[in-house]
């Protein structure tokens, strides 16, 4: 218990702290218009006020994600804690914030964009292919999961999975087409607000009824032996650094009405989510007799995460709890489902320089997407969506490259973004490497194969804007 109530406590320091540091190396200009404002349209670009985009924003990057992630890295034991707590702080927080205060210096521009801008074209192509790939498959999956749940519960008496297809394709269309403030900005904060009190009144419960929540030791106990490297680091994505965030950031920045707001709504964001982590792995280790081999068991027993979501809601939250654990696990990835496809819309019109404000520009980006999206349902995403942990960290990784480049470029403390980069390269190919959807290669292998891809990403790094920040005649 002592381990996961400091552990809130230091996420809680770690923004008013560690987050205001971030903010004085990127450097607030609060007299800036930002894109809101001096680009406002209408549709994408439209003011709105900080809390309401806080939570927008946190909605958008954590839908199951802290949830579903949280559970399933409990099985590795209390070092979870570790991993959200310096995850969050050192490595989510500064990525989600630059992700949406380099866009809100670049017109709003998406992450493939800014990227570029940093990284170069080539960076831009791959960031740009790579997104939109991801993003579909994020819409598509958080399409046919709350599909299919909806349908097994015969809910409003419809027990056909493409009706309910039909049904979610039609809410995720007109949130991707319509102007940002008709369905997204109004319903949004509703779903974010439950998901922090259906959070908090779980971590209440934990603390109220006495719960034996396990202390921290860094050490795995993942009951079919995994290892904590680097397989913790990738289960558990969106409660401490996820690439994803990374796309549905510049979204927020067109709405951002003030930079001094930054901090708030995406550093912020990051910290909230991890705090809903913590209570989550906290919650799945100590509900469930036996510890992590009862919630191995309960995984196995009860339909996967969202069953021992169910099952812990109700126990500890009564009947609203039901409801509650319901919206969790139907409307949160619903919610993210819809946003990544307006993401995409965005990735690709900032791709081709498509201007969005008229309808039909919407229209001829949006539904290629959408019937794309239709026939990856008709497909089994078992094996495709193993890929995604892996995909969402090496988008992260690039992510923070290109926040270290921007720093280094503009004689800024890089290392705040350079430290975390090195070592989500590190994890991104060690993970490849090792698993069992990768290359399957040993420990003794992948472990020193990227730990050393890692120093050379660095050493690279350095040299090449050490190199390019010398005067012209110095490089001769």
């Amino acid at each position: 218990m002592v381990s996961f109530l400091t552990s809130i406590v230091i996420l809680i320091l770690g923004y008013f702290i560690y987050g205001v540091f971030v903010e004085k190396v990127f450097g607030v200009d609060e007299n800036r218009k930002t894109p809101a404002i001096a680009m406002e349209d209408g549709v994408d670009f439209v003011p709105l006020s900080w809390p309401k985009i806080f939570l927008i924003q946190f909605l958008n990057i954590a839908g199951l994600g802290p949830i579903f992630g949280a559970i399933l890295g409990a099985l590795y034991g209390p070092a979870a804690f570790i991993w959200i707590v310096l995850g969050s702080i050192f490595a989510g927080g500064v990525h989600d914030y630059f992700s949406g205060m380099l866009s809100v210096r670049h017109e709003g521009k998406s992450v493939a964009e800014i990227v570029g801008i940093y990284l170069g074209e080539n960076a831009r192509k791959i960031m740009r292919f790579f997104s939109v790939i991801l993003l579909v498959l994020v819409g598509t999956v958080f399409m046919t999961g709350p599909a299919q749940l909806l349908a097994d519960l015969k809910f409003a008496g419809l027990s056909s999975l493409s009706v309910w297809i039909g049904i979610i394709i039609v809410y995720y269309f007109m949130a991707t087409i319509l102007p940002v403030d008709k369905i997204i900005a109004k319903i949004y904060p509703l779903f974010g607000a439950a998901l922090l009190i259906m959070a908090v009144g779980i971590g209440s419960m934990l603390i109220i009824k006495g719960y034996d929540i396990p202390e921290v030791r860094f050490a795995s106990i993942h009951p079919e032996n995994l290892s904590l490297w680097p397989m913790l680091f990738v289960t558990i994505a969106c409660g401490a650094i996820s690439g994803f965030h990374a796309t549905q950031s510049p979204m927020m920045a067109r709405c951002l009405p003030n930079e001094k707001y930054g901090r708030r709504v995406f550093y912020g964001s990051m910290i909230a989510e991890g705090i809903i982590a913590l209570i989550w792995a906290a919650a799945a280790m100590a509900f469930f007799n036996g510890g992590v081999v009862g919630l191995n068991n309960a995984l196995t027993n009860s339909g996967g995460t969202a069953g021992v979501v169910n099952i812990i809601s109700k126990s500890l939250l009564g009947k609203v709890g039901g409801i509650l654990a319901m919206l969790g696990v139907i409307a949160a990835p619903i919610t993210s489902g819809d946003t990544a496809f307006r993401s995409a819309r965005l990735v690709i019109a900032d791709a081709i320089g498509y201007k969005q404000k008229e309808t039909k520009n919407r229209l001829i980006v949006a539904v290629p997407l959408f019937i794309i999206g239709y026939l990856l349902t008709r497909i089994d995403f078992t094996i495709i969506w193993r890929y995604f942990s892996w995909s969402n960290q090496t988008l992260a990784m690039i992510v923070l490259w290109a926040t270290a480049a921007y720093l280094i470029t503009n004689n800024k403390l890089h290392w705040i973004a350079t430290v975390p980069a090195t070592f989500m390269t590190a994890v991104s190919i060690t993970y490849i490497l090792q698993a069992p959807e990768g290359f399957k290669l040993p420990q003794t292998i992948s472990y020193p194969v990227g730990i050393i891809a890692a120093i050379i990403a660095i050493v690279l790094f350095l040299h090449k804007f050490k190199l390019r920040n010398k005067p012209v005649a110095d490089r001769i």
